[in-house]
């Protein structure tokens, strides 16, 4: 089965909007990482944290240690004193550092030691594991820092082609991986000394039966071996089904307005139902291979344990070992053998968490094209004069949506786009603040071509409001504030003021600190395109784009908000779609788009005058 992985984006249906989702299809999502250098990229993210590694090591050695001590108090009261006529050798030993003691105080004290020896086992352990767990946060935020900080940075490109849903899946669970790789491979290395050591205690006392011990070990890598594979391809595969069951849920969930009104609810629970079946039968899948590695591999220790104990019961009987040592050599076994069986199923989570590694890594792998030139400079200010020259843009090099446009904005001046639906406004607006780059041609600001000035500073200098205004879910004064985060008080009210908002906002219970809810949804669509308008008014950028910005709404509430609008646009750079002819009719400059392609410039009456495409756009709309 390939390792290979394939994303399919959910269908659906859009409009032309200036994130126009439904025009870019990408190839599937596809990895091609080995599992080692999935493992050996995750070690970057340890690297800052090799200090604390260290001594977490060092603290674990010494547990280790203090684990082979724990047979042998046992033992020792076994050989020496429990069984009489044996050979003494430690009593002695403790009879000279403790002075001389009766086989009672004897045992009590070798009872102590148990206490002792497990007592600080347990406390290295735990102060072990508490900063192997510390690092293991710290790697997964910096990770999920990175990944979230990466998601910020790529262009709309890629995020048209993917779900958003996934992408939140890899930023919250997927990302869990780095902090797994990093514990169970530190478990990995303490069993692994563990197992190395315990073999050579139990070699001291008695060759032939560790080497009957050692006789399954093969088996038991070759069988870890033969699963490794199938466990990550399942893994794998149980990541993107439940990246599809939280994509279908959220997409319900967030539309459920819309559900009701059509009554789909039985709709959508059918399409939650086969996705989370999906994941179900992943999960299954996953288990049975689990559970057959552990039949297996049980059965492999199982028979290793019952040939150490037949060896080791005919040694005691043959005189040639003590039944302390043969029970020394049984906590020994337990001890070689569970970590060897921990190590079976860490290895599979550990590919689980190389998988969930490796979709963080693809998001990580994936290529800027829309990136700033070299020696890309930053403007502290612009004129606002764009130019369109010669301008080919299309989501796929195949399809054009845009095809040769070329045409000039002076500064302050106002231009409208008017055209059918899937023309390329909204595409062509999208150009401006560098969303995409032109396949062909260059956008120019003030004579630069964008792609010289920093995304950063440019983006600083242009405001847009769009038909359906995206809000946070959070106060209206940081929704306002969202362009200018270091705004004051008062100009935040200032802004709202401006764009007619601050009336309704004070008649809500909280002012400006009551909560817009999700999207904006405790708000009227007038009101949200008001916030719209006041956060550009606060941002106070030469360059304003408007994007259908009065289609929701009434006629009433549409007059009154374009009032507003037109105070916006007084003094900036102004580009605006609109379907409603009457809205720019008597705007100075109007850019007819037809098919992509710019076949009317001018201004309103003199385009109708010329009874062409804008004039049948006139007409149609009753105007005249």
């Amino acid at each position: 089965m390939s390792n290979t992985l394939y994303y399919t984006p959910r269908s659906g249906t859009g409009n032309d909007s200036l994130l126009p989702l439904q025009h870019c299809i990408h190839p599937p999502f596809q990895c091609s990482l080995s599992p080692m250098s999935v493992y050996r990229r995750a070690l970057r993210y340890f690297r800052p944290f090799l200090r604390e590694t260290v001594l977490g090591t060092a603290l674990m050695l010494a547990g280790i240690a203090l684990g082979l001590l724990k047979p042998w108090p046992l033992a020792i009261m076994v050989n020496e004193i429990l069984t009489p006529g044996n050979a003494r050798k430690v009593t002695p030993i403790l009879s000279h550092w403790f002075g001389p003691m009766t086989p009672p105080a004897m045992i009590l004290l070798l009872c102590a030691s148990i206490v002792v020896i497990n007592f600080l086992a347990n406390l290295l352990n735990m102060v072990t594991n508490l900063i192997f767990v510390r690092v293991g946060l710290q790697s997964l935020l910096k990770l999920r820092t990175d990944l979230y900080s990466y998601l910020q940075a790529l262009p709309l490109k890629y995020h048209d082609a993917r779900r958003s849903t996934d992408s939140s899946f890899r930023v919250a669970y997927d990302s869990q991986a780095i902090q797994s790789i990093y514990s169970k491979g530190s478990f990995i290395f303490s069993s692994m000394v563990t197992l190395v050591s315990t073999l050579i205690v139990m070699w001291q006392i008695d060759v032939a039966v560790t080497l009957v011990a050692l006789a399954i070990m093969p088996l038991v890598v070759l069988a870890i071996y033969v699963f490794a594979k199938r466990i990550r391809t399942q893994s794998t595969t149980i990541q993107e089904r439940e990246s599809d069951v939280l994509a279908v849920a959220q997409e319900g969930l967030s539309s459920i307005r819309m559900v009701h009104a059509f009554g789909r609810e039985d709709y959508e629970v059918a399409q939650f139902r086969t996705r989370a079946t999906h994941s179900l039968e992943a999960n299954m899948r996953f288990t049975g291979t689990q559970m057959k590695s552990s039949v297996i591999i049980g059965t492999l220790m199982a028979l290793g344990t019952a040939a150490v104990y037949y060896l080791g019961s005919i040694h005691v009987l043959n005189n040639h070992l003590l039944v302390g040592s043969l029970w020394a050599l049984s906590t020994y076994l337990v001890a070689l053998y569970q970590p060897l069986e921990a190590l079976t199923y860490t290895t599979w989570a550990l590919e689980g968490a190389a998988a969930g590694a490796q979709r963080c890594f693809e998001v990580l792998d994936q290529q800027d094209d829309v990136k700033d030139a070299p020696g890309a400079k930053s403007i502290a200010g612009t004129r606002g004069e764009l130019a369109f020259e010669h301008v080919d843009f299309g989501y796929e090099p195949s399809r054009l949506i845009l095809q040769d446009v070329d045409l000039e904005v002076g500064s302050g001046q106002t231009v409208a786009f008017v055209g059918g639906t899937g023309a390329g406004k909204s595409t062509l607006l999208s150009l401006a603040p560098r969303f995409y780059d032109p396949n062909k041609g260059r956008v120019l600001l003030d004579g630069q071509d964008l792609r010289t000035i920093t995304k950063k500073s440019l983006r600083q200098h242009i405001s847009i409001v769009l038909q359906d205004t995206l809000l946070f879910s959070t106060t209206i004064r940081e929704n306002i504030a969202y362009g200018k985060p270091e705004a004051t008080e008062e100009e935040i009210v200032e802004a709202a003021k401006r764009a007619q908002a601050h009336d309704f906002i004070l008649r809500m219970p909280e002012g400006y600190s009551a909560q817009v809810g999700e999207r904006g949804g405790h708000l009227s669509v007038g009101q949200r395109q008001r916030l719209g308008i006041a956060r550009a008014f606060l941002k106070n950028a030469p360059i304003l784009l408007l994007d259908e910005p009065t289609s929701a709404l009434d006629p009433t509430t549409e007059a009154a908000i374009m009032e507003t609008i037109k105070e916006l646009m007084h003094g900036r750079t102004t580009l605006i779609i609109t379907h409603r002819i009457a809205t720019v009719h008597d705007m100075g400059k109007i850019v007819v788009l037809s098919h992509g392609r710019v076949v009317e410039v001018g201004a309103g009456p003199e385009l109708v005058a010329r009874g062409g495409a804008y004039a049948e756009l006139y007409h149609s709309a009753n105007l005249g």
